[in-house]
């Protein structure tokens, strides 16, 4: 199993995390896509949206981290990223997916990129482009924490889809100098999740591509 991933990458960082919970083994990739390595053969000649994270297997080649991490789930299901319950389900995609289809894809290093390059945007704009729109989703995922019942980790006392999500947020948000302030919910999750080797291991600087 390989994992085509940049150490950077939101999205790659995600199934570095699930990969650990599992406790499985894969070879690391490096595809750096801050210079435009991702554009490029031979990655793109196996990757049809050049992006990354991209799982290669004995027979199938799969795209999109959170179709990737529900994959691992199905296929090795022991220990459990989503609950076992229909609504326990519905209720952490929710979660994984207010950061991973609200806050990351407008401040992914692409649309960043694009504000520069493009449309002539300063470097102290797009900073607050990107603290404003991170700031605001995730004050709306402390909304949904605060509704659920009190646990350790987003969901319940076992990390899951959801902290696999929400731990590569702020660990970017970070570099961005987000403000945490007013979300002990969301930062109480994060430390529980630091707190335990999958999560440190699959971090930026853990990867053999870090700079």
């Amino acid at each position: 199993m390989k994992l085509h991933n940049y150490f950077r990458s939101s999205a790659s960082f995600r199934v570095r995390i699930a990969l650990n919970l599992k406790g499985m083994d894969y070879d690391y990739v490096p595809v750096h896509i801050a210079r435009g390595d991702h554009k490029k053969p031979p990655f793109a000649e196996i990757s049809a949206d050049t992006l990354v994270p991209l799982l290669e297997t004995d027979h199938e080649r799969l795209s999109q981290s959170m179709a990737i991490i529900e994959y691992l789930d199905e296929t090795r299901p022991e220990p459990p990223l989503l609950p076992r319950d229909a609504l326990g389900r519905a209720k952490v995609r929710a979660l994984a997916q207010s950061i991973a289809c609200d806050i990351h894809p407008i401040n992914n290093l692409r649309v960043l990129k694009y504000l520069v390059r493009e449309l002539k945007v300063d470097e102290g704009a797009k900073n607050a482009w990107y603290r404003h729109w991170c700031r605001e989703g995730l004050e709306a995922f402390e909304r949904q924490l605060a509704q659920l019942p009190a646990s350790r980790y987003c969901y319940g006392q076992t990390p899951g889809l959801a902290d696999c999500c929400l731990v590569p947020q702020i660990f970017n948000a970070s570099r961005f100098e987000v403000s945490f302030d007013g979300l002990p919910r969301t930062m109480a999750a994060y430390e529980a999740c630091m707190a335990l080797p999958a999560f440190e291991r699959a971090q930026p600087s853990a990867c053999p591509d870090s700079e």
